[in-house]
């Protein structure tokens, strides 16, 4: 019986091609995958829905928000993390993050109270979500700093504390 090539057992895998692009799927299981995509999603339509009203001016927020939020999520799905150690990552996303709630949460306000067509309405609910899921994630973000802040800062303290303890040593003899 003839098994087809892509059953075989000695068969070599396949070239990557496009799905090099394609973020893994531990990636896309794992919570900062799944916020990572909810921003990118939430901003693009959020940003058609300001395209569609008559509150176009608050179309550049969301397009800048969806451009970063993608950029992370690729960024961190192909692990340039781990590639360009210069920048700090996880301040980096929590910057953004915090950014991206404050902005959405003003536009949402603005939108829904000012203008009164349905597209402008459907624009701030879509941002109201989108704050909400940018405050989860830079809340998850602001306690992974902070473990690792203290991670550091009790590592620094007992290296701080062993110096202390060998002048010490060396000044009584």
């Amino acid at each position: 019986m003839d098994l087809p090539a892509s059953e075989e057992p000695d068969a070599p895998a396949p070239p990557p091609g496009l799905r090099a692009l394609l973020p893994s799927r531990e990636f896309l299981c794992s919570s900062k995958g799944q916020l990572l995509l909810a921003e990118s999603v939430l901003s693009f339509i959020t940003f058609i829905c300001y395209i569609a009203s008559s509150a176009a001016s608050f179309m550049m927020a969301p397009l800048i928000e969806f451009l970063l939020a993608l950029f992370l999520f690729f960024a961190y799905s192909s692990k340039l993390n781990e590639k360009f150690k210069g920048i700090y990552w996880p301040l980096t996303d929590f910057l953004r993050c915090v950014t991206a709630a404050i902005i959405y949460f003003a536009i949402s306000i603005a939108a829904v109270s000012k203008y009164s067509d349905g597209a402008s309405k459907a624009a701030g609910v879509f941002g109201f979500i989108a704050t909400i899921v940018f405050a989860v994630d830079f809340y998850i973000t602001f306690n992974d700093l902070v473990m690792f802040l203290k991670q550091g800062g009790s590592e620094n303290a007992t290296e701080a504390q062993k110096s202390e303890d060998e002048a010490s040593d060396s000044d009584s003899d």
